[in-house]
């Protein structure tokens, strides 16, 4: 299942997905118990309140007693100092507490889709994932810190006062009390609303935030066609769309506010009016319908508070929704429950025995087709063949993106699907013809893929990679950022950063998407000359795009439609006057720099 296919209009219509945030917060039980304590001690004296100033208008004044009066006021002062200490320390423990746990959910939640397999990123934006990390994660900070805070302090003093008013006059109290469910089911329906439209608003703006990230990292691609225009549209027009919704959601929650508090002081109101008729009757003091006034405009604000804070936790639940959908994402390839070791000595030897695959996204099409080879120990193998014969989905296999539909694909004699990943792709380095280079210094870069290699590990792994000559040209060498996606770098530039990287993890089994497809032909040459001392005594398997390549293979596999067309060295493939003779020729004749374009 994925994030996508939970997009259903039916969802469930409670604050159950905030019953996720639990287990955080059983992590910091000190923090949450010093929370209560103080939001306790804040309400226990907020309650107290009105029973000093009932016992101060019955005897106080009625007394003539300036002492008692002084002392009550002083009293008074002490109680308002005690709820001023406690309600700070209450918001200090709760403000806390909700940075801790989403620090720590944003963690979980990143630390989860970075398992998640490529198939979950082929139908799922990364811009909204992003926004589920970020915008979603700040709903719920509120919530839970000082969202849940109000919850749990008003739910206090509305409960308090509810008992003290009946302790004071049960009479009233009892008509207070049948108005109650009058008040709880409109405010119970006008929630779900909420939850409902909040939910829509945050969809809205985690698609308008993708299409923003997506236009951003192309900026260049996006000017060079002068379509700043159309991307200006789009994206005022996802805005637009978020901004609607998202009123929606406020209009919800305005009208939940305004019949709450119509309902909770009309019915407060008409109480008052009964009670002021029994103090005129003599049946109540003035001091007891000053208690049972305070009392009710206690529970009357808490409830009015309680509603608002309804349509926040509404809103937080669609935000806890929202990741706790990524949580539950299950990785498509995971380790079995007892992987099997990767032999000793690692050789590198790879297998595809009868395999056939078709993308997730497209499973009627299938782009390998009973697909058999091996590759041995040492051995360099050329994979050619024109667009969409396979030759990137062999890659994807052997690193274990994605598991074959029929047929097995062996590392060293073990089927890689009985193998912890993370073993697997020990062994392995990839120099891909797409470079990923991070927003971060040279070093880094070269050191991704080994976070423990040593500065002059990483000078020997770009010398070799003949990438020293402009590293030592820039001002801080080895520690220059390099921007977003390597910006600042030229493509052979990002080429030699990307083959360090390689050469520095130093793994049996090397993958190359036609590693120098982006250098000129002075870099080139410097870095074939690295290549070439990479490759010995190591399995490497090549998807070629020049002939270069493809001459010092010892072997080459053409592929089409899935399938080993032919197999041969370069010459004997000449010979046979097949499909690689035609791509070869085509190459020479119209001055093609890869097979994948001679084909077309």
């Amino acid at each position: 299942m994925t994030v996508e296919d939970n997009k259903k209009p039916q969802r469930q219509r409670s604050l159950k997905p905030l019953a996720h945030l639990l287990p955080y917060l059983a992590r910091y039980r000190g923090l949450v118990m010093a929370a209560l304590l103080f939001l306790a001690l804040a309400a226990v004296t907020t309650l107290a309140l009105p029973i000093a100033i009932r016992r101060m208008i019955d005897h106080g004044f009625n007394a003539a007693d300036r002492d008692f009066i002084n002392a009550y006021f002083l009293m008074l002062i002490i109680m308002a100092i005690v709820l001023a200490v406690a309600s700070a320390l209450r918001y200090y423990y709760v403000i806390t507490i909700g940075e801790r746990v989403v620090a720590d959910l944003r963690r979980d939640v990143f630390d989860h889709v970075t398992r998640l397999s490529p198939a979950f990123f082929d139908v799922n934006q990364s811009g909204e994932i992003v926004s589920r990390l970020t915008a979603d994660t700040t709903q719920l900070k509120s919530a839970v810190g000082a969202t849940a805070s109000l919850a749990l302090r008003n739910s206090i003093l509305c409960l308090g006062a509810i008992v003290m008013m009946i302790y004071t006059s049960p009479k009233l109290s009892i008509m207070v009390l049948a108005a109650i469910p009058v008040i709880v089911f409109p405010l119970v329906g006008f929630g779900r609303s909420v939850r409902k439209r909040s939910r829509t608003a945050q969809d809205t703006l985690a698609e308008a935030s993708s299409f923003a990230g997506e236009m951003i990292g192309a900026a260049r691609t996006m000017q060079a066609f002068n379509a700043e225009t159309t991307a200006r549209q789009h994206y005022g027009s996802n805005v637009e769309d978020a901004y609607h919704a998202a009123r929606a959601a406020i209009r919800s929650r305005a009208i939940l506010t305004g019949v709450a508090i119509t309902l909770v002081f009309g019915s407060i109101v008409a109480v008052l009016w009964y009670g002021a008729q029994s103090v005129l009757a003599g049946t109540m003091s003035g001091g007891t319908l000053g208690q049972f006034l305070l009392y009710s405009v206690i529970a009357g604000g808490s409830m009015g508070t309680l509603s608002e804070v309804w349509g926040e936790l509404s809103q937080a639940s669609g935000a806890a929704e929202r990741l706790n959908e990524l949580l539950d994402e299950t990785p498509g390839i995971a380790a079995p429950a007892k992987p099997l070791k990767l032999p000793l000595p690692a050789k590198g030897a790879v297998t595809f025995d009868q395999v056939e695959f078709a993308y997730p996204t497209r499973p009627g099409k299938s782009s390998l087709n009973g697909l058999s080879f091996s590759v041995a120990p040492g051995e360099t193998v050329a994979i050619v063949g024109p667009s969409g014969a396979g030759k990137s989905t062999i890659f994807s296999l052997i690193l274990r993106y994605y598991d074959p539909t029929k047929g097995k694909v062996l590392l060293d004699g073990e089927d890689i699907s009985a193998v912890d990943p993370k073993d697997l792709r020990d062994r392995l380095a990839i120099v891909p013809q797409d470079v990923t280079i991070f927003a971060a210094s040279i070093h880094e870069n070269i050191a991704f893929g080994s976070p423990g290699a040593t500065r002059r590990e990483v000078e020997e792994a770009a010398r070799a990679a003949q990438a020293m000559e402009f590293i030592q040209r820039l001002e801080k060498g080895f520690d220059t950022e390099v921007g977003e996606r390597g910006i600042t770098l030229s493509g052979g530039q990002r080429q030699r950063i990307a083959i360090a990287r390689a050469i520095l993890r130093n793994a049996p089994l090397l993958l190359l998407d036609e590693a120098t497809s982006a250098l000129d032909a002075e870099s080139e040459t410097l870095v074939q000359t690295a290549l070439d001392g990479l490759m010995q005594n190591r399995t490497t398997i090549v998807i070629a795009h020049r002939l270069a390549t493809v001459l010092k293979a010892d072997r080459i596999l053409v592929l089409d439609d899935g399938r080993i067309a032919e197999e041969g060295t370069h010459q004997s493939l000449i010979q046979q006057g097949g499909l690689y003779a035609k791509l070869a020729r085509l190459q020479f004749e119209t001055g093609a720099t890869d097979f994948s374009f001679a084909a077309k």
